[in-house]
């Protein structure tokens, strides 16, 4: 192979490198350069070749030319460098992060002929660091309180009842709209408690039925019913020693709650299918959306385990009722999803912000997530505007307007007429309704259980 062959061989394999490749002579011209780096750096060849490597402008190189004992660059004094993070400065004049490495050539004399540099774009590895420090610092931020928002009185109100439910091992009941943070609320307690260090168990009693709902609880022997196989414990042994939270506790059968009453006085369970006292240190944390004294009026509850339960009430104000909480919540949000999406957006636009501070939030923070999961689909990039919000924040849906300020229990009547609508007009079909309302078919079923529609009476 001739040597015209060797050289254009090369040059190919050169070129096929994803880093770019700079070849400098002893006094800093360039003499070549590969296809990379011409696209990190947007020099095409005959525009740099020949001309000084400091027109990259390398920070590296910089640091360097200031020190008074030091070569005029660094790395004809060591004869190499190794995965040196810097950045270089485009053509564009934008700043690309790059990691370098190089190395000079020698003659067998010991002369210096020149050296080779390699940059590897590390533009993006920098940029989610950036974010993933920017994430940190919004954990870390004075305005949180285990992992939950607010600055708000009404907020800082309920963190200070937080931290004193934490102290005792009394019953808590925590009351709020959909999507307000009980969750979050009772894992706090849990997390600032003196049972921190043991379980924390969580049950929903709204999904599932009666029987399955008393063995989750309970546990069960073998035989005890048709398909237990073997004996299991249940979520009340499983938290001995911490803390259980019952949610949806609203929910909950008459019958259940008997037991349930039984477990507060006696500190015992029995397993399904069987008679045998099992003692449990556990303390129970519950929270509803409902109304819980209309219950009791209207039989759906029992009094007497109302106000075993309701020993330390907390009420975790709706969204709408905390305003000044919405910006830390709006920017806690765009910083979360822009770290798990890697989209770049740029911020929230002063007039989206205005609409998320004027909208009324039925669904509270919840919602608010939402609505920026839907504007990083919908924007494609910089800032958030008022058309990237979904659009019953954009346009300011009046019948949502209306419905913000029903109170608490009237919002079940609001969602009972909904699914009532959705049912009639789907002809009583569950998979329908479903579609139609953008839920489960589960949700659907349990939905009508606990406003107890009956489709055979829906006029259809």
């Amino acid at each position: 192979m001739s040597s015209i062959d060797i050289n254009t061989y090369w040059k190919m394999v050169v070129d096929t490198i994803q880093d770019g490749v700079m070849v400098v002579s002893p006094e800093g011209v360039i003499v070549s350069v590969n296809r990379a780096f011409e696209q990190i750096t947007g020099y095409l060849r005959h525009e740099i070749v020949g001309k000084s490597c400091t027109t990259i402008n390398c920070t590296s190189c910089h640091v360097a030319r200031q020190k008074e004992d030091c070569h005029w660059c660094v790395m004809f004094k060591h004869g190499h460098l190794s995965k040196q993070r810097c950045s270089i400065t485009r053509k564009d004049g934008r700043t690309v992060h790059i990691l370098k490495n190089a190395s000079v050539f020698k003659e067998q004399n010991g002369g210096i002929t020149g050296a080779v540099e390699t940059m590897t774009d590390i533009t993006e590895l920098v940029a989610k660091e950036t974010q993933i420090e920017t994430y940190r610092q919004e954990l870390d931020a004075e305005d949180r309180f285990y992992g939950m928002i607010g600055v708000s009185p009404a907020m800082q109100k309920v963190f200070e009842l937080i931290t004193n439910a934490a102290r005792s091992d009394a019953p808590v009941i925590i009351y709020g709209e959909s999507g307000s943070g009980k969750e979050m609320v009772a894992r706090a307690i849990h997390d600032a408690g003196l049972r921190h260090k043991q379980p924390y168990v969580k049950v929903n009693c709204a999904a599932l039925n009666e029987s399955l709902l008393e063995s989750e609880l309970f546990g069960h022997v073998k035989g005890a019913y048709t398909g237990a196989h073997k004996s299991r414990e249940g979520r009340f042994e499983t938290a001995s020693g911490g803390d259980i939270f019952l949610d949806e506790i609203g929910d909950l059968p008459l019958s259940t709650q008997v037991k349930l009453l039984r477990v507060l006085e006696e500190k015992v369970v029995e397993r399904v299918g069987d008679n045998k006292p099992i003692t449990v240190d556990v303390r129970i944390i519950s929270a509803t959306n409902r109304n819980l004294p209309q219950m009791i009026a209207g039989g759906a509850f029992r009094e007497d385990f109302y106000y075993r339960i309701n020993v330390i009430p907390i009420h975790i104000p709706p969204l709408r009722d905390r305003s000044e909480d919405i910006p830390l919540l709006a920017r806690s949000f765009f910083n979360r999803i822009l770290l798990k999406s890697g989209k770049k957006l740029d911020g929230i636009s002063k007039p989206a912000m205005e609409l998320l501070m004027r909208y009324h939030w039925p669904g509270n923070a919840r919602e608010l997530k939402s609505a920026f999961e839907f504007a990083f689909v919908s924007c494609p990039g910089g800032m958030i505007s008022p058309d990237h919000l979904p659009p019953q924040i954009a346009n300011g849906d009046p019948v949502c307007s209306q419905a913000a300020r029903i109170l608490d229990e009237s919002i079940d009547d609001v969602k009972r007429r909904r699914l009532v609508d959705a049912l009639q007009r789907t002809k009583g079909n569950q998979s329908e309704t479903a579609r139609l309302l953008g839920i489960s078919r589960t949700s659907v079923w349990n939905q009508m259980k606990k406003y107890k529609i009956d489709k055979n009476q829906l006029e259809i």
